[in-house]
């Protein structure tokens, strides 16, 4: 599931006109560099959430046939911030784990390093979700969680603000997570985990590469900037 159903507020003007997801970079929208790198893992089946501007997300990626991945796409009046999108497209993801990642991010991740973790949570009733963390950057230097061998926990009386690691956006979780949540129902994810991790039962791991949280036009500027030297 790709997340694309936020309002995108920081980076108005731009998103006034354009949802967020379909920023470009590079020549590409923030989103297609998501769906190319997930297709190149083998995950082709892909759910889009939308809220603001939804209309033009459907009509720049239709279903998916152009880029070689099939696309259903769950419409939500609202945003029902990120557990509220995901519980109301479960009935598309079905009843096996699944990956998430964002849509309005620049990650150089390589999604196929997840299979492994989506095969063995399958197996796993117990184990609810598994977070892709990343080194703070600058403008969220606090964190939000520790790793601590390969457990993720919501805090640590050891841990320091260099302990910490941000929380990517990108996750493995099982379709129980949100079983308490109704369709169309605003929700955060963060309680959901926070309860989870106090069980035990949320891994994770330190993706060490590239990701930027394009969260300014500033930084949206600087990245592109950077994509089309490199190209």
């Amino acid at each position: 599931m790709i997340l694309a159903a936020g309002l995108g507020e920081r980076m108005r003007p731009l998103t006034d006109h354009t949802p967020k997801p379909l920023l470009q970079v590079g020549g590409k929208s923030l989103i297609q560099w998501q769906i190319e790198r997930l297709k190149r893992a083998g995950l082709v089946d892909l759910v889009i959430n939308h809220a603001h501007l939804g209309e033009k997300l459907e009509a720049a990626l239709g279903d998916g046939a152009d880029l070689g991945v099939n696309i259903a796409w769950s419409r939500e009046p609202q945003p029902l911030e990120t557990a509220g999108g995901i519980a109301t497209a479960l009935s598309l993801l079905g009843d096996a784990p699944f990956l998430v990642s964002n849509g309005d991010v620049y990650a150089e991740f390589d999604y196929a390093r997840l299979l492994p973790v989506l095969q063995e949570m399958a197996g796993n009733p117990e184990h609810l979700a598994h977070l892709v963390l990343v080194s703070n950057p600058p403008h969220h230097p606090e964190g939000d969680f520790v790793l601590a061998d390969s457990r993720v926990i919501s805090h640590s009386p050891l841990a320091t603000r260099h302990s910490r690691l941000t929380f990517s956006g990108i996750a493995c979780y099982r379709p129980e997570l949100f079983a308490g949540i109704a369709p169309m129902t605003k929700a955060q994810l963060a309680p959901l985990l926070r309860a989870a991790m106090d069980k035990g039962q949320v891994t994770g791991e330190h993706f060490s590469g590239r990701w930027e949280d394009v969260g300014t036009p500033q930084r949206l500027a600087d990245l592109d900037k950077e994509l089309q030297r490199a190209t």
